[in-house]
């Protein structure tokens, strides 16, 4: 009776969760077909449209790690209500505002949504810490999760693809920041918060420190993007000083009892390459996102490639990619028990990569571009409900909310890189393209041909890389190696 009781209590916390993640999908799924009247409304081309997609994965790569840590510290249901509210007053602005910089200074706030998914991970594994099968549960919970996200996300990409076409576009963006009210409002009244949080004093040193870090790192990116940016050392030089201001952080991290961030579980067998696999995967599922949209909508007749799709049909080519990655999720806890975690995370991956490589010589019909994005959705369902599951299952008992949070910090740098150099290919291919510019598309097919490689590439690298991951990797532990939270 206490077993099932426990059951029904976490599955209530599920239902609430999922409910938040549902919202997520929506803000996912949502813009994704307006992107195109977006920079019209703004009066910005098709490749400025990566702006936005680079400096909120800029901001989510910076929150992450420490709304994660705080969780662990202070509560994840806390962590949740602010990220929300912070997420609802930057989607308040979208409506109101027709400047580019106003617009792209709140979409970027928004990006706080990106750590509702490791919190809620995090709070699943520790309110089922003395809970039978604990990894197992987890992992279901989490292809739930992922479900309503995807679900959401299609019902976001339909609707906003639909209202586009026939509502102002004022009125099209305040439906999400109304929904994301609501949310909040469900977070505070049906979920409860984590039990045993760690305390501890919050390492605001080491967070500066990888602020900083990530900051120039990103910022370097973005100058790259600027016309001439390629060839300015100034923007090199950036970059590269974000790469060595990894290292004070790295020592800092190392000498403290409670790290922000634990830096040696990247040297974990198990949590390395999951944490790199994060990263790698991160290149086609936040990355290729505008450039795919882009694609679709883009006139044949003119430019001689594209699909001219309607924001309605390029909304249904993303719901049906959405109704994969659901199938993946919900699939992956079952083929997982069949076989190992580790295998199932392989044949993922080997999927993203085999979906993105066939767009090279399939790309020219409807049907083409919905089979490529079907096969590709299949393992990426999989590999966002099983990676944060794989982080806890094989971190710390506390540093789960750190653990299951640098798997989304490290797929939002790979998102950022990935960014950078889509957006520089496709700008490129504009400058190429006499037409191009006249028309507002992204670029020349020589610019998706370098997205489609890249993300397969990278994909098929992730899946030679779980290779070396213990094959016991990501199963329950006995209960007596978990270590006691520190009050």
């Amino acid at each position: 009776m206490t077993r099932t009781r426990t059951l029904g209590t976490l599955a209530a916390v599920v239902g609430y969760l999922a409910f938040v993640e549902f919202t997520s999908g929506v803000l996912q799924g949502y813009y994704t077909p307006m992107l195109t009247d977006i920079a019209r409304h703004l009066g910005i081309h098709d490749a400025d449209v990566n702006w936005l997609e680079g400096t909120q994965l800029m901001l989510s790569a910076l929150v992450v790690p420490a709304f994660a840590k705080l969780g662990d510290m202070v509560g994840h249901k806390w962590m949740l209500l602010i990220s929300t509210a912070l997420t609802a007053a930057a989607a308040l602005v979208l409506p109101f505002t027709d400047s580019f910089g106003v617009f792209l200074v709140a979409w970027t706030l928004m990006g706080f949504y990106v750590v509702w998914l490791p919190l809620e991970i995090a709070l699943i594994w520790s309110r089922s810490r003395r809970m039978e099968g604990r990894s197992t549960i987890t992992a279901k919970a989490a292809g739930l999760l992922v479900a309503a996200l995807e679900g959401g996300a299609i019902l976001g990409a339909l609707a906003g693809g639909a209202l586009v076409d026939v509502l102002p576009l004022t009125v099209v963006l305040l439906v999400p920041a109304i929904l994301i009210v609501v949310c909040f409002f469900v977070i505070l009244f049906g979920v409860k918060e984590s039990p045993d949080p760690t305390g501890g004093a919050f390492d605001t040193v080491g967070l500066i420190l990888i602020s900083l870090a990530l900051v120039c790192f990103t910022g370097g990116l973005s100058l790259l993007r600027l016309e001439g940016g390629l060839v300015n050392p100034w923007s090199w030089a950036v970059v590269l000083l974000g790469i060595v201001l990894v290292v004070p952080f790295v020592l800092w991290e190392l000498r403290r009892d409670d790290p922000l961030i634990d830096v040696r579980m990247f040297r974990s067998p198990a949590l390395g390459p999951v944490f790199l696999t994060a990263g790698l995967f991160g290149v086609s599922v936040l990355g290729a996102q505008a450039p795919l949209s882009t694609f679709a909508r883009t006139d044949p007749g003119v430019h001689g490639y594209g699909l001219g799709t309607s924001g309605f049909q390029t909304s249904l080519i993303i719901g049906l990619y959405l109704i994969a990655m659901i199938a993946g999720a919900l699939l992956f806890p079952l083929v997982a028990r069949r076989t190992t975690p580790r295998l199932t995370l392989m044949g993922a991956s080997l999927l993203v990569g085999i979906g993105f490589l066939l767009f090279l010589p399939f790309h020219d019909t409807y049907a083409q571009v919905v089979t490529n994005m079907v096969i590709a959705g299949l393992g990426s369902g999989a590999l966002v409900a099983a990676l944060p599951a794989a982080a806890a299952s094989g971190a710390p008992a506390t540093q789960t909310g750190v653990a299951t949070g640098l798997t989304n910090s490290v797929k939002t740098v790979g998102g950022a890189i990935a960014s950078c150099v889509f957006g520089i290919a496709l700008l490129n291919g504009v400058a190429e393209s006499a037409g191009a510019a006249a028309e507002g598309t992204a670029g020349s097919l020589a610019g998706y041909f370098t997205v489609w490689i890249v993300c397969g590439v990278t994909a098929l690298v992730a899946a030679v890389t779980l290779v070396f991951v213990p094959k016991t990797a990501f199963t329950d532990r006995p209960a007596e190696v978990e270590a006691s939270p520190v009050i």
